[in-house]
């Protein structure tokens, strides 16, 4: 374990961030849809209403207000329903309570004082967001990189209380918050996390050199669906980390090529109402890869959408209603010409439907670089000789695990090992982990 996570805090890593706004679990999927797209981690905390305004809130009151996470892949999910889609106003109009999948564990209030490698601890076992309170004035300091950072909260401090306010114990800071600043909270994300890592990546050497595989990050738990079964399929048990379903087709031998995903990092800032329909009444493959090249036009109907003239406007409810041919283009993906079939030139395809894929060679550091750049919370994994068997899935909670794993302890050997042979065991277990549904 790198000595970074032992002297920074979570402090460190709130500065910049924007407060908090509580996003109400009374507001509509309409409100929640525009939300998401100006959101900066396409996700938002969904909270209940405090009962009492003006009234100092306690810690343990305002973890019992918290709801859960609503994601683009709840609220696609939502509006594919028959009756959403009957009447499309009136879904929009839902009070997005009935929407998000409650989980109170998703969450946790933390000291800025919090040492990081606490924080990394919950994060590893499913905490999605740190909730931390701002301008707090401190009493001490994280001992290294944060002398700026704690510069500008100790500037805080009165010129009479900071000569012998400092806490005694640098190692372990503490903090305390003025009358004002008690109900002004920022959220911290796994994907702040990360940029942090990626930013120390000196600190933690060799470590972000060993591939994935080696450190044991890679999970073969995951969703998937067969390319031909109906999209709406992914619909009956939507999984939450990551909110992600692999594509796949089988091949001769047992093992499953991907071709997609359905996720709520892909349906991030998508047109909602398209690709609802298209998850309703289209199959995996069509919805991901594009129906132009294998439907007709004549058997594709027509859908209505309710519309403001706008580009994108599944944000915008309460508008005149108008009937348009679906095409896969309007839920934001690009289908290739060259691919007309779901079996053939797989290879060739491109676009903002193509899975977020690396190998099981890759770096740890090399996964981290294409999660961030992407925007994603995930990454595919697939076996070192092909681009396209899938062999498991790289989330946020399988690199925190990486980076804070103790290494392994080096045992001198006193006698010569023998060769390493695969077993038909062994052999067995790795074509287990390669099943369709994780």
């Amino acid at each position: 374990m790198a000595s970074v996570f032992l002297y920074h805090v979570v402090g460190d890593l709130t500065v910049g961030k924007p407060e908090l706004v509580e996003f109400p679990e009374t507001e509509t999927v309409e409100s929640a849809i525009r939300v998401i797209g100006e959101s900066a981690e396409g996700s938002i905390p969904i909270w209940k209403r405090r009962s009492h305004v003006g009234v100092m809130e306690k810690s343990e009151m305002r973890q019992q207000r918290f709801v859960g996470i609503l994601n683009s892949l709840d609220i696609v999910a939502f509006l594919a329903r028959d009756a959403c889609l009957v009447d499309q106003e009136k879904a929009m109009k839902t009070p997005v309570s009935e929407v998000v999948v409650p989980n109170n564990s998703l969450l946790r209030e933390v000291d800025p004082a919090t040492r990081l490698i606490d924080a990394l601890e919950m994060m590893k076992h499913g905490l999605k967001r740190l909730l931390v309170p701002k301008s707090v004035v401190w009493k001490g300091m994280s001992k290294r990189f944060s002398i700026l950072y704690n510069g500008k909260w100790l500037k805080n401090l009165d010129a009479s209380s900071s000569s012998t306010n400092l806490a005694p114990n640098a190692n372990r800071p503490s903090s305390s918050s003025t009358p004002s600043s008690r109900n002004k909270f920022c959220c911290l994300s796994r994907e702040d996390v990360i940029r942090f890592v990626i930013g120390c990546l000196g600190a933690l050497a060799p470590l972000p050199l060993s591939s994935i595989s080696s450190l044991g990050a890679i999970s073969p738990n995951y969703y998937s669906i067969e390319a031909s079964f109906p999209a709406i399929q992914v619909t009956q048990k939507l999984p939450q980390d990551p909110s992600a379903v692999a594509v796949v087709e089988s091949t001769p031998d047992g093992q499953y090529k991907i071709i997609g995903e359905i996720s709520a990092c892909k349906l991030w800032k998508c047109d909602y109402l398209a690709a609802a329909w298209a998850l309703a009444n289209l199959s995996a493959g069509q919805f991901v890869m594009g129906v132009e090249d294998n439907v007709t036009s004549r058997s594709l109907p027509h859908f209505s959408v309710n519309s403001t003239g706008g580009e994108n406007n599944m944000a915008n409810g309460g508008a005149s209603t108008r009937q348009r041919k679906f095409s896969s283009r309007s839920i934001g993906f690009f289908s290739n010409p060259a691919s007309p079939s779901f079996g053939a030139s797989r290879s060739m395809y491109r676009g903002r439907s193509a899975p977020l894929t690396c190998k099981v060679t890759s770096s740890l550091a090399a996964v981290m670089a294409q999660m961030l750049s992407h925007r994603a919370t995930h990454v595919w994994v697939t076996e070192a000789e092909s681009e396209d068997i899938l062999v498991g899935v790289v989330g946020y909670a399988d690199i925190l695990a990486a980076v804070i794993k103790q290494p392994a302890p080096v045992i001198p050997s006193t006698t010569p090992s023998a060769p390493f042979a695969l077993g038909p065991l062994s052999l067995q277990v790795c074509t287990a982990n390669l099943g369709l549904w994780g």
